[in-house]
């Protein structure tokens, strides 16, 4: 019997993912999580074939949570989905231990065969991210700033960017304060921009927020 869990904060987009797999697989199990606490636990708790997880969920990132899970049941098949653009992204999870990467304005149409090829111990790839895996090949891309972070430090580099205090920050991830303040440093220091306002900006020029 398949058994998928599906994690994201909106109870809309849990309920349509759910629909639409139980039309291609009647017989499937469903579970949802809300949070990335919930979904940590119920990874813990419970077997589960594949786990569907938004990139931004409450209490954690889902890079956070995809490292966790990973953990926790190193072989489970997790696929990420995001409102980010693929480009962005998909390298990033997929490096980080994802097995695949799904756009939300696609999420509905691709996400049957997503499942389909997630069974078959492959990771679901679409033909422009295999496209961006392919260039990087062989050739010597320049890295862009963000891409030279740490998934923890992404994480906080998005929060920073979007506006979040040090304090907010800490609190969402369950950190110190001290340690984002480090992070931050880090962070400022490794892209040669000196202020939140500069990483907003970056941000935004990259479509990273």
């Amino acid at each position: 019997m398949l058994k998928i869990l599906i994690a994201d904060d909106h109870a809309i987009v849990r309920k349509g993912l759910k629909q639409v797999i139980l039309e291609e697989y009647p017989s499937a199990v469903i579970g949802e999580a809300a949070d990335a606490e919930a979904l940590l636990s119920q990874v813990i708790e419970n077997e589960w074939n594949i786990v569907i997880c938004d990139m931004n969920m409450p209490g954690r990132s889902g890079l956070d949570a995809l490292n966790q899970i990973k953990h926790a049941a190193p072989n489970l098949p997790v696929l990420i989905m995001s409102m980010y653009p693929e480009d962005q992204y998909a390298l990033r999870v997929l490096k980080a231990g994802a097995s695949g990467y799904l756009g939300k304005d696609h999420v509905h149409d691709d996400i049957i065969k997503a499942i389909q090829t997630l069974q078959l111990g492959k990771k679901f790839i679409t033909p422009s991210i295999a496209e961006k895996l392919a260039s990087t090949l062989g050739q010597d891309t320049s890295v862009q700033s963000h891409e030279t972070l740490s998934d923890r430090e992404f994480d906080v580099f998005k929060l920073l960017a979007s506006g979040k205090s040090v304090s907010e920050i800490a609190a969402q991830l369950s950190l110190s304060a001290t340690t984002v303040s480090t992070y931050r440093s880090r962070i400022m220091e490794k892209m040669g921009i000196q202020s939140n306002a500069g990483l907003t900006r970056y941000a935004l020029e990259k479509k990273l927020i």
